[in-house]
């Protein structure tokens, strides 16, 4: 660092020489990088190194830009994914050529299907050496504009920083996504005259994306949900997104609305307020007579909107014309953030009275009823003190551990099907999951994320030990930053929700092929690189071990064995694949 300072007061001593003999002011194209996206909001970017882009790196320094590099190119593509969601700024991952940009690949199509705005920068060859065979070349463009809203080349230096900002749009147009930007390394290293250079100026080169939707639509909405006698409405990923939390609030307990949450919706309301609901869902989708599903895809997880009863109005409130009514019809469509359309439909609302407001109390009773049963039913597994440990006793601690600042990950498969179950969280935008594209290997970049933009928060993260295992040396990472968390790791040595279908499908004999890991202490392994961990087989330690992980301020994994031989219901109805 000190040696990139004096080199910085050389350039800076030369360049001012420059200016008194009355050259034009010179700017190259990865200082053009850190300006846009400095203008951008952006305060860090997640990054392993590469020939082709450490101009952007001198940039960034200049511009007062966190550089976070990682052990592999994936993790900086979640991380950049995982920082957009947390923030509601657009994160930024930047990598080589090559193999450094096919390494993100699996992060970019993650936050596409999570509708994440991130945007990812990588390194091409010299445009000079076009179709030469230079180093790390390959058509990188071709390759992201399937899982984009928006991949091109920069062609020339003074373009760099106008098509950054053109990248953040498009990032932003319908339901947010990723972008991504190839550099030439001639393009970026080279030099121009900072006044050829458009630079956009922050808050001028953006429109607002927070439409209130239809007003007609928004005045039958209102009409239809005065008039129902057992609504229901759920809250998806987009009502995080929006930042519309307290909108949602406002329309649950105004219009006196059961609501049910997924993806990063999960936590908008507490886990104690009245119209909070979660094990009835199902009942609550076969039973009604008016669902409202705000930002949630009719994708797998909703049975493909199969689940909804076919007698019920159905709504459905989304960002992108194109998610609404597809996979089912619907009655009612609104196009528009989240946040204000649930405000112009509570505000429309409002006076129009409820149209049987007995019975929508007792709807909300028998939707109680309903989870209360659920909840007991499985209270005993929660409380078990089996050993080999069952899972619902690891993530009921887990969630009797959460305070109303613990920001909950979940990366696995059946561990952490289990913990949608169980865990909720205190507290709105405190719930990740990877989103509907189900990767595993996210949880180290998210934590890295999660860390890094809120270091305010305590970050708890769930992992199977397969997930962890695809990004795990990344805890290093944490540890040289200095980002702790506490880890979990619910053990079975076994791809577990992969394995259940093949025993289903092959029978036991073949229920072993191509699923099951090795028995790895992964405690040991965080106090190999200077984290915190302990090992667990107890279910009375798994508490003690999480407030000694806590009280230890490092990164932390207590290693829990769990029964291999116990599968969640989602698990074994294999739901994901229905």
């Amino acid at each position: 660092m000190a040696q990139l300072a004096k080199t910085m007061s050389e350039s800076d001593a030369q360049s001012n020489e420059t200016e008194s003999a009355g050259e034009p002011e010179l700017i190259s194209g990865g200082h053009l990088v850190a300006k846009a996206l400095k203008a951008e909001g952006v305060d860090v970017i997640f990054t392993l190194c590469g020939g082709h882009i450490i101009d952007i790196y001198d940039g960034c320094v200049d511009e007062g830009i966190d550089v976070i590099d990682v052990r592999h190119e994936q993790v900086a593509a979640h991380a950049a994914d995982a920082y957009a969601r947390i923030t509601g700024k657009p994160g930024c991952a930047v990598v080589t050529a090559g193999p450094g940009t096919t390494d993100t690949m699996t992060g970019v199509a993650n936050a596409f299907r999570a509708e994440s705005p991130m945007l990812l920068i990588g390194g091409q060859g010299a445009l000079t050496q076009h179709k030469m065979g230079s180093l790390q070349d390959l058509p990188h463009v071709d390759l992201m504009n399937p899982i984009t809203k928006f991949a091109a080349t920069v062609p020339a230096t003074e373009r760099v920083a106008d098509l950054v900002s053109m990248a953040f749009r498009e990032c932003y147009h319908g339901s947010p996504g990723p972008s991504f930007l190839e550099i030439p390394r001639d393009v970026l290293d080279a030099k121009v005259p900072l006044e050829k250079a458009r630079i956009p100026e922050a808050g001028h080169y953006r429109a607002s994306t927070h439409s209130a939707g239809d007003p007609e639509a928004v005045e039958q909405l209102a009409d239809l949900v005065t008039q129902a006698e057992k609504p229901c409405i759920l809250l998806g990923s987009q009502v995080w997104t929006c930042r519309a939390t307290d909108s949602a609030i406002e329309f649950v307990r105004s219009l006196n609305v059961p609501a049910y949450m997924n993806g990063s919706g999960r936590g908008t309301l507490a886990p104690d307020d009245p119209h909070h609901l979660q094990l009835s869902r199902r009942y609550a989708f076969q039973n009604a007579d008016l669902i409202i599903v705000v930002g949630t895809p009719f994708d797998f997880r909703m049975g493909y909107g199969k689940r909804l009863s076919q007698s019920a109005k159905v709504v459905q409130i989304d960002l992108d014309y194109r998610t609404v009514g597809r996979n089912r019809d619907i009655d009612l469509g609104i196009v528009g953030d989240a946040g204000r359309v649930l405000s112009a439909v509570t505000e429309a609302a409002s006076g129009r009275g409820h149209n049987g407001a007995a019975e929508r109390k007792a709807w909300l009773e028998e939707l109680r009823g309903v989870e209360n049963q659920a909840y007991e039913k499985r209270l005993p597994r929660q409380l078990s003190d089996a050993s080999p440990i069952d899972p619902y006793r690891l993530v009921h601690e887990i969630n009797e551990f959460l305070t109303e600042d613990s920001l909950y990950i979940g990366d696995g498969g059946d561990i952490v099907t289990f913990s949608g179950q169980v865990v909720q969280p205190k507290s709105p935008g405190h719930w990740m999951d990877p989103g509907p594209l189900g990767t595993l290997g996210v949880g180290v970049p998210f934590v890295m994320a999660a860390k890094y933009a809120r270091p305010d928060k305590e970050i708890v993260c769930l992992f199977g030990d397969g997930a962890f295992s695809l990004t795990g040396w990344d805890f290093e990472t944490l540890v040289r930053f200095d980002l702790p968390f506490i880890g979990i790791v619910g053990n079975n040595s076994s791809m577990n929700q992969i394995r259940y279908g093949q025993i289903e499908k092959y029978g036991e004999s073949r229920g072993r092929v191509g699923n099951t890991l090795g028995k790895v202490p992964y405690g040991e392994f965080a106090r190999m690189l200077g984290g915190y961990g302990e090992e667990v087989t107890d279910p009375a330690d798994i508490r003690p071990a999480l407030e000694r992980a806590r009280a230890s301020g490092k990164p932390s994994l207590i290693n829990v064995w769990v029964d291999p031989e116990v599968y969640a219901p989602g698990t074994m109805n294999q739901t994901m694949y229905k």
